[in-house]
């Protein structure tokens, strides 16, 4: 299935965090349970009913976040990093928030990643 890419306001972004919010954290639990299964059981980890199970949720979980129109980017699966597409003066970018954070602040240009977040301009805040 494929959806089409759906571009956020801050504001029409920060609408779908409560959502967003409960399914990263859906995803973290879950993989931190698998890496707690994992640690318990070695190296049959791919044969591990539990563990396929679990993976089958993350993918259900992100599948989840795709069809709101973000994008979980966190590989490592510690802390709950997504992205939601937006224009900000005139560029694509991704506004960008982690789990840890109460609102999502911040965004960076597409090849920038996380390391080049910036602070949202105030102008972009209101709708």
């Amino acid at each position: 299935m494929t959806t089409e890419l759906k571009y956020f306001t801050p504001s029409a972004a920060r609408k779908t965090l409560p959502l967003v919010r409960k399914i990263v954290k859906d995803i973290l639990d879950s993989s931190r349970e698998m890496r707690l299964i994992a640690d318990e059981i070695g190296s049959q980890v791919e044969q591990d009913p539990r563990i396929q199970k679990l993976a089958d949720n993350i993918e259900d979980f992100m599948q989840e976040l795709v069809e709101i129109g973000c994008f979980f980017k966190d590989w490592n699966f510690q802390i709950g990093l997504v992205d939601f597409p937006s224009i900000i003066d005139g560029k694509e970018v991704f506004l960008c928030w982690r789990s840890d954070e109460d609102d999502i602040m911040y965004y960076h240009e597409q090849d920038a990643g996380f390391a080049g977040r910036k602070i949202i301009p105030p102008e972009e805040l209101t709708d």
